[in-house]
């Protein structure tokens, strides 16, 4: 009698194994960025109008939220803010990691002088202190949400270039970068079509862990009055705004800090439960 073998998940048949943490920090990041998305759509009511007579409201019937210290409805800010959160954090990282991974695949493979000049450069810029060229650049030039974005994904470029560098110079030393380079191939190639696919997996843990070094730097700088601008708000600035509700413990200056808290724990989550193979995926030639 032949036993008939039992299913095999798809999942296990290619090596890869679904973790429960990862997959609760998965559908929070997917919440957020669904709400990011649709904001105007979900909030209840306008960014600035007022609908409680008191300030710092409780959470109630209608105002699921409590209300802020202008009595404004905290889940209709709470759901816009998560767009320039969400937003304003997603263009600076994809600038920063596109610029800084290119950069350094190419200064891998040019070697020599180009290689050195962009090392010394970037060690230069990657010097200062993140929060201090943030608040020198936005003091000087004034806040505006084009500008956040240009200053974070500057200042976020020099990590992604030594990252990418330093994995581009490994894979610059296999063999099957000698067979390209003996048939001719050019640089486009070369990186685009032998080095990044050998690095996508790590340089995509590293785009998610930039992902939240750019959502606390900006909450600090609109905590200090430099980010998104009155009346729209990021989550920094309603903690900002509402910091005399502590107090109080009122939900308007706790609920923007736990949506801050939910959204930077799950993305480290998720990158500290991605499957092996995705984390370090090495393409053969």
């Amino acid at each position: 009698m032949t036993t008939r073998p039992a299913s095999v998940p798809l999942a296990s048949r290619l090596g890869y194994r679904i973790n429960p943490v990862g997959l609760v920090a998965f559908s929070v990041i997917l919440f957020w960025a669904v709400v990011a998305l649709f904001a105007d759509s979900l909030a209840p009511h306008p960014v600035g109008e007022i609908i409680d007579n008191d300030f710092f409201g409780p959470m109630r019937a209608g105002l699921w939220l409590g209300s802020d210290y202008l009595g404004r409805d905290m889940l209709s800010r709470i759901l816009l803010g998560a767009r320039y959160t969400v937003g304003i954090s997603l263009a600076a990282v994809t600038i920063a990691c596109f610029s800084g991974v290119v950069l350094g695949m190419t200064a891998a493979v040019v070697g020599g002088t180009l290689d050195t000049v962009m090392s010394r450069l970037f060690d230069a810029l990657n010097s200062i202190p993140s929060k201090l060229f943030g608040l020198m650049v936005v003091a000087a030039v004034g806040s505006s949400i084009p500008v956040l974005i240009l200053t974070l994904s500057v200042i976020y470029t020099p990590g992604a270039f030594r990252f990418s560098r330093a994995l581009a110079v490994n894979i610059d030393t296999m063999d099957f970068m000698m067979v390209a380079r003996i048939r001719g191939e050019r640089l486009p190639y070369l990186i685009g079509a032998e080095i990044l696919p050998n690095i996508v997996g790590p340089v995509l843990a590293d785009l998610g862990l930039r992902f939240v070094f750019i959502v606390l730097l900006l909450s600090g700088l609109s905590f200090l009055g430099l980010g998104v601008q009155p009346p729209y708000a990021d989550w920094g600035a309603l903690v900002r705004e509402n910091i005399g509700g502590l107090a109080f413990a009122a939900p308007a200056v706790i609920v923007p800090s736990i949506a801050i808290a939910t959204l930077t724990i799950s993305i480290n989550l998720l990158i500290d439960n991605l499957p092996q193979k995705v984390r370090d995926r090495s393409v053969s030639p």
